[in-house]
């Protein structure tokens, strides 16, 4: 079958500034995922959109593309309305645990397809595997049982949905063309539109452990995605999130589990549940459910979300009152002086974790369910010297000394700030749409 474009003459057209046609779109983007083009043709290609950019319109017409590429996702025979969030990834973020039996327990159905970590972001999938005998892949028969049943279930997504996304990913990995707004928001909006649900909140995070490091950024990249949503017909709004520092006290993958079994619980540490309560009111609200922040607190006070999560570790195979994987070694940073902990560089935390075995470096590699990083002090509070910051936590000692390479200079202890300096602010930011 003779082609209806060039590979190159695509290439140059972004090259050269000038407005990609529909038709060039749909069809490099086909041609892509069939092997007519080329891996350096589209990494060539890639580099000229990271350069040069795309319209609104270039934008939706690309992710249009990658969802023809796959499957199409439905949930309309379900007797629950679906919600569904996105965060862009960050250090110690374990929100979508607590969040989904969170807004589960209010009647709505939350099919959170999730992903792995790499490099010093963590993955949900990661993160609950570390529960003995929890299972992330499921067939789309058996995930709508669970979402009828217990209403909300965090899994792998199948492979049939947006391949072309899988394959141009793990080629702008690997060309330094991931930092590039257009191509993370088709990426993220391909799948999610691809998935089917009716209502979308993103989680857009902004700071030195996100991908987005200023605001402005942020809110470029979060304006992208929700037009992207709305001209789908998905309800979408987005709230850019503080990530200048860890959320909550730990960084790894059990060690997330259980804070976040706190969450469940009624208690764990205040922005954790303060972002949890925000984006569960997103959900429920564009799901048409008229809640209140007390309403949401009281669902984790009283067991209400405990009894959803237990439910749904169980429907996948897990047991949830099962103890939880530990590091076989363990060891202290302390304060080399008084004074008060002014920064905490979520940046920093996030490699050391993944240094100590909490995260990988290529997708194949295996990660340690007990390694990551216990945080004992938030920014704000005063220290005196020998009072311990972190515990760092993995099966391999020789890996903490790299992990201690990562940490100098990531914090800051000031003996002549006042307490409550550096102490963190509102952990939402920002709301759009």
């Amino acid at each position: 079958m003779a082609e209806k474009f060039d590979a190159v003459d695509v290439i140059r057209t972004k090259r050269d500034s000038q407005r990609l046609s529909d038709a060039q779109i749909d069809w490099v983007v086909d041609a892509y995922t069939r092997g007519v083009v080329a891996d350096e043709q589209m990494a060539a290609l890639a580099m000229a959109i990271f350069l040069n950019g795309m319209d609104r319109e270039e934008i939706a017409r690309w992710t249009a593309a990658m969802i023809e590429s796959g499957e199409r996702m439905s949930f309309a025979r379900l007797s629950r309305v679906t919600t569904d969030k996105h965060s862009t990834g960050g250090v110690g973020d374990k929100i979508t645990l607590p969040l989904a039996p969170l807004v589960a327990s209010f009647g709505v159905a939350v099919p959170q397809l999730s992903g792995r970590g790499l490099g010093h972001t963590g993955g949900t999938l990661d993160k609950l595997e570390a529960i003995p005998g929890w299972q992330a892949s499921l067939e789309n028969a058996r995930m709508m049982e669970i979402l009828d049943e217990v209403g909300a279930v965090i899994c792998a997504a199948g492979s049939g949905l947006a391949p072309a996304d899988k394959k141009l990913y793990a080629l702008r990995d690997i060309t330094s063309t991931v930092d590039c707004i257009p191509l993370i928001a088709s990426s993220i909006m391909s799948k999610k539109i691809a998935e089917g649900t009716g209502a979308l909140v993103l989680d857009v995070k902004v700071g030195s452990g996100a991908f987005m490091k200023t605001q402005d950024d942020a809110r470029e990249l979060a304006r992208t995605m929700v037009d992207l949503g709305t001209d789908a017909g998905v309800r979408t709004v987005a709230l850019l999130t503080d990530m200048s520092r860890p959320l909550g006290r730990t960084v790894g993958n059990a060690l997330e589990v259980r804070e976040s079994v706190e969450v469940l619980a009624g208690g764990g540490p205040a922005d954790v549940v303060d972002l949890t309560v925000a984006l569960a009111s997103e959900m429920l609200r564009l799901a048409d459910v008229e809640v209140t922040e007390d309403d949401l607190r009281g669902a984790l006070a009283d067991g209400r979300a405990m009894d959803t999560w237990k439910a749904m570790i169980r429907a996948q195979g897990g047991d949830p009152d099962a103890p939880l994987p530990t590091a076989a070694h363990t060891h202290d940073v302390v304060a080399e002086h008084d004074g008060v902990l002014t920064e905490l560089d979520a940046l920093a935390v996030g490699v050391a974790s993944w240094r100590l075995g909490a995260g990988r470096a290529r997708k194949e590699d295996p990660v340690q369910t007990g390694a990551g990083i216990e945080i004992h002090v938030e920014p704000g509070r005063r220290v005196t010297a020998g009072t311990p910051l972190m515990t760092l936590h993995t099966d391999i000692p020789e890996l903490f000394e790299r992990s201690l390479e990562s940490l100098d200079g990531g914090y800051t202890i000031d003996p002549d700030a006042a307490e409550g300096t550096g102490a963190r602010g509102d952990v939402v930011l920002e709301r759009l749409g």
